[in-house]
């Protein structure tokens, strides 16, 4: 008896979800339906409401696909703003990044006083910011980002994403000065292969450090720039080198005084052992 009970308790809950199951693909098949009855129309209001519903149920892909249709209909008219807003915010939700920096820049700049002209300058940088690559790649959608989140804080800055903006800004630069950063490191693994690479290497560190004063990759730089003098020196013919070695004296205590408890003081301080053998008090 008990046995029985179970066995037909089981089959009404399968049967519930069956039917659940066969519900939900109704349903999906009807809003399927309007949805290409939607696409097909020559309504643009028809088209811009079932858009606004599709976006509130998270189906971007269909809310942008009828908005496209439409935006260009509404020009000038009193759903301009909003269908090019949404249009931009379904790419951006979709995490489609270009296409929806594309478009808020394209919001901002039709309508710069426009209802929802702060959230698109905003938005705007900060689809570059999601789009922007690994250091070692390139960085345009890095420059694009930071001058996109600049203007933004340049408009609005009593913004409530004010804060948003500034470190997404300062973890976009962090980037470029890393990119910089393994750029210098190269030439100094290089060496002397086809020419003076540690030159170079000071040279992009230097550059790195002036434009990126207050990065948190200023140490490794600041430390590559007194290796890569010390190997110059070690290298230079006799006649340079207490010259060149007074130079990388002078580095390293540029070096120990921004950084008295770098991780790299020891590999300093032999360098300074080294140094002052080739230099006369």
């Amino acid at each position: 008896m008990f046995k029985r009970f179970i066995i037909k308790e089981y089959m009404v809950q399968k049967l519930i979800l069956w039917l659940a199951a066969a519900v939900m693909a109704a349903v999906s098949l009807s809003s399927c339906g309007e949805y290409q009855k939607v696409l097909k129309s020559n309504d643009a209001n028809y088209k811009f409401e079932y858009a606004k519903r599709a976006f509130e149920q998270k189906k971007y892909v269909q809310s942008y696909t009828l908005l496209k249709d439409v935006v260009t209909v509404f020009k000038g008219s009193d759903k301009a703003e909003e269908s090019l807003y949404l249009l931009a915010m379904s790419h951006y939700e979709n995490k489609e990044y270009p296409d929806a920096a594309s478009y808020f820049k394209a919001y901002y700049q039709r309508f710069p006083k426009g209802k929802y002209a702060e959230p698109a300058r905003y938005y705007a940088g900060y689809s570059y910011y999601l789009d922007s690559p690994e250091a070692q790649l390139d960085q345009s959608e890095t420059i694009k980002a930071i001058e996109e989140l600049q203007g933004f804080l340049d408009f609005f800055p009593r913004s409530d994403k004010v804060s948003l903006a500034q470190n997404a800004i300062f973890e976009l630069q962090d980037k470029l000065t890393l990119k910089e950063l393994q750029n210098a490191q190269l030439y100094y693994n290089l060496g002397t292969y086809l020419g003076n690479n540690y030159e170079s290497c000071i040279v992009t560190a230097h550059n790195a450090i002036k434009e990126y004063p207050y990065s948190k990759y200023k140490e490794d730089l600041e430390m590559l720039v007194l290796k890569a003098k010390y190997q110059e020196a070690v290298l230079s013919v006799e006649e340079k080198k207490a010259d060149r070695f007074r130079d990388v004296i002078d580095e390293y205590y540029s070096f120990t005084n921004n950084y008295p408890e770098s991780k790299n003081l020891s590999e300093a301080e032999n360098i300074l052992k080294i140094a002052r053998k080739y230099v006369k008090d």
